[in-house]
């Protein structure tokens, strides 16, 4: 982790996106690193229409603002229907996950912060 207090300035559309090997149809950007900024990476995923994310947990929080599109996440026990301009929390440990829509796709920013994580897959869902 970074404790510079230097700006970043730069193109999203020159930072390479990577497939998330979990996932279908779903790539992720990181727009700022945990190298370039002291308390939060920012990240933003694309899911192709009907891709998504299987139900997982994470050490740390998440907190996304939909770009474009709109999905199915569920988080915990409850399913949420979100859309373009909606934001989503995501406390750290819930069990979550995505399904983009079939026809929209589904995109958005998801700032976490700069502390370990480990990505665990909820078997049996």
């Amino acid at each position: 982790m970074s404790d510079k207090q230097n700006p970043i300035v730069k193109a999203s559309s020159s930072v390479p996106e990577t497939v998330v090997p979990a996932g279908k149809g779903t790539k992720f950007q990181v727009l700022i690193s945990d190298q370039e900024a002291p308390h939060f990476a920012l990240r933003r995923f694309v899911m192709e229409p009907g891709g998504g994310m299987p139900n997982h947990t994470n050490l740390v929080e998440h907190e996304q603002y939909i770009l474009k599109g709109a999905a199915r996440v569920g988080i915990g026990d409850e399913v949420f229907e979100v859309k373009q301009g909606d934001v989503v929390y995501i406390p750290q440990g819930s069990p979550h996950w995505y399904e983009a829509d079939a026809e929209q796709g589904f995109e958005f920013l998801c700032i976490v912060p700069n502390r370990e994580d480990r990505i665990e897959i909820v078997v049996g869902c």
